[in-house]
C-alpha cells in the first residue's frame, strides 16, 4: 500500500493507449480499504484490504502494465455493459425489430460485444473527497454508447459511481438512460482472491440461492433447476474446491463453475445479501449485497497460466473467482424472466456493495 499517498483521493496519469489517448488512475482510501481504478473500462486494478492481523493485501487480480489491459484482458476488474453476460446467437428482438449484435464468444454476444464498455475509455465526471451516501471518497465515471454500438439500439448515457464507506465497504452505483428502446444489464467483473495470491479454490462460498440456470455447451441457460442435491448448492458455507471436479455434467460443460444463481430474495431494487466469500487462512471475508435478482459465479476455469498478473505471478485455474450481480444471462430470449429492456424516459438504476471483514 505504500505506493499510494495517505490522501483519501488521488489522481495521476496511468499511461497511454496505443492510439495515444491518456488513461488516468484514481485512488480512493477510507475505512481500511484502498481502491485504485483506471479510466479504461472503469477497471479496478487493485483493492487493498486487511487480514485478521491488520496486514493489507491486494484482493483483486489484474496486470501491472496498461498494455496488458488494452490487449489481453479477460475482463479483469471491468464495468461490463451494455449487457453483462451472454445473449444467444448475438440476436436481440425488441418490439418486433431484430438487431444483430457483435458475436465475440462463439455465436454469443458476451459482455456487450468485442468492444463492450470494459474496453472503452470513460471520462471522470466528478471526484469527491466526502460523499454523503457512505461518508467517504467517491468518483463518478461517465460513458456515452452510440446508437448501433456493437449492434445495440439506442444512444445510452451511463454513469457509474465508486465510493468507500467507513465500514470497509466499496459501493458501486449504476445509472443509465436511452433515447431508444434497448437492453441494459450492468455488472462489475472483478476477479477476487482474498488471500492476495495463490489459489482461491480453498475459499469458502455461501450463496443464498435455491435455484440456478443449467447451461448448454455454449454456456447459454437452458432453463431453471433446483440446486438441492447438486454441487451447485452453496446455501451452507462450502469450500469452492470441494465439489469442483466431481463429474457433474454441468461442471463438465463449463470446465467448473460458470453459472447464474437466482437469489432466493429476488426483489429488484432492494439491496440484500447475494454472496459471502471467506479465506480461512487470512481471515478475510467479503459480503456482497446487490439490488440485482441474480448472481453469476465463475471459478476462474479458463485461467491457464498464460496470463501474468501483478508481481509476475502466472495465473492458473482458480487463481481468482468472480461474483457478478446481474439479471440472468440471455434474459431477452426469456419473456417470463425479469426484463432488461430500458425505454426512453426511464432511468436504469442498480447498486452493489462489497463489504470486507477480518475474522
Amino acid at each position: 500500500m505504500s505506493q499510494h499517498p495517505p490522501a483519501k483521493l488521488h489522481q495521476r496519469e496511468f499511461g497511454h493507449l496505443s492510439d495515444g489517448r491518456a488513461v488516468h488512475e484514481v485512488t480512493l482510501s477510507h475505512g481500511g480499504l484502498t481502491l485504485s481504478f483506471i479510466t479504461l473500462g472503469g477497471i479496478v486494478t487493485t483493492l487493498w484490504a486487511p487480514d485478521r492481523d491488520g496486514v493489507a493485501a491486494n484482493v483483486v487480480r489484474g496486470f501491472d502494465a496498461l498494455a496488458d489491459y488494452e490487449q489481453r484482458n479477460p475482463f479483469f476488474g471491468v464495468i461490463v455493459g451494455r449487457y453483462a453476460n451472454r445473449i444467444a446467437l448475438g440476436e436481440l428482438v425488441i418490439d418486433g425489430e431484430t438487431f444483430a449484435l457483435s458475436r465475440n464468444n462463439g455465436t454469443n454476444c458476451l459482455h456487450g460485444g468485442a468492444r463492450g464498455w470494459g474496453t472503452q475509455l470513460w471520462e471522470i465526471a466528478s471526484l469527491r473527497e466526502h460523499d454523503d451516501a457512505l461518508g467517504g471518497p467517491a468518483a463518478t465515471l461517465r460513458h456515452v454508447s452510440a446508437d448501433g454500438e456493437e449492434g445495440f439500439p439506442g444512444r445510452v448515457e451511463a454513469r457509474v459511481t465508486y465510493s468507500l464507506g467507513a465500514d470497509r465497504s466499496w459501493r458501486v452505483d449504476y445509472e443509465a438512460t436511452t433515447d431508444r428502446a434497448t437492453v441494459v444489464n450492468l455488472s462489475h467483473h472483478d476477479y477476487f482472491n482474498l488471500a492476495g495470491g495463490g489459489s482461491a479454490l480453498d475459499h469458502v462460498l455461501t450463496l443464498p440461492a435455491g435455484r440456478y440456470n443449467p447451461v448448454d455447451g455454449k454456456l447459454i441457460p437452458m432453463g431453471i433447476a433446483e440446486v438441492a442435491g447438486t454441487p451447485f448448492d452453496f446455501r451452507a458455507p462450502t469450500a469452492i474446491r470441494a465439489r469442483l471436479d466431481d463429474g457433474h455434467p454441468q461442471l463438465a460443460a463449463a470446465g467448473g463453475y460458470d453459472h447464474n444463481w437466482i437469489l432466493d430474495d429476488a426483489r429488484i431494487g432492494t439491496p440484500r445479501l447475494a454472496a459471502r466469500l471467506e479465506d480461512p487462512a487470512s481471515g478475510r471475508a467479503m459480503e456482497l449485497h446487490t439490488t440485482e435478482p441474480a448472481l453469476q459465479f465463475y471459478s476462474g476455469n479458463f485461467l491457464d497460466g498464460s496470463l501474468v498478473g501483478h508481481g509476475g505471478e502466472a495465473l492458473q485455474r482458480g487463481a481468482a473467482v468472480c461474483l457478478e450481480p446481474q439479471h440472468s444471462p440471455d434474459s431477452p430470449h426469456h419473456g417470463d424472466w425479469p426484463s432488461t429492456v430500458l425505454r426512453p424516459g426511464q432511468v436504469y438504476r442498480s447498486g452493489s456493495v462489497y463489504r470486507f471483514f477480518a475474522d
